[in-house]
């Protein structure tokens, strides 16, 4: 035996366990072809910018990918602007508009919602411990 061997002795390393972000499959779809960049959530819950969050599409589904927030502001819905929207992976307000309808039941100009900006990274390097 090696007394030299400190691996024999050492615990094994912990799993950094992920918050995870839930994209809707279509949307998840966009985040992973890289035509989702931003998306805006009226919930309180929110990310943190820096943070690294496995994204799903149902809360018990193996994990599609990992983003990191590079970006996080709040805004007033009537204020995004066409650039906004393609980062949300939407070609014109309008659409985007009916979307933020069909998900959250109204759209209210007025209403300030949470803003992430977000990059894939690379799960590879998240096993690993490295930065993303």
């Amino acid at each position: 035996m090696n007394f030299g061997d400190k691996k024999r002795d050492s615990p094994p390393a912990k799993r950094k366990q992920l918050s995870m972000a839930i994209f809707r499959r279509r949307h998840l779809r966009k985040v992973l072809s890289g035509d989702k960049t931003q998306t805006r959530r009226s919930h309180k819950h929110t990310w943190k910018l820096g943070k690294t969050y496995c994204i799903r599409d149902r809360w018990f589904s193996k994990p599609q990918g990992h983003l990191i927030v590079i970006r996080k502001f709040r805004q007033r819905l009537g204020d995004v602007s066409l650039e906004d929207v393609q980062k949300e992976g939407f070609n014109s307000l309008e659409e985007f508009k009916q979307e933020w309808t069909e998900l959250n039941g109204s759209w209210n100009p007025n209403e300030i919602v949470n803003c992430y900006e977000f990059k894939l990274t690379d799960s590879k390097q998240l096993q690993r411990g490295s930065p993303p």
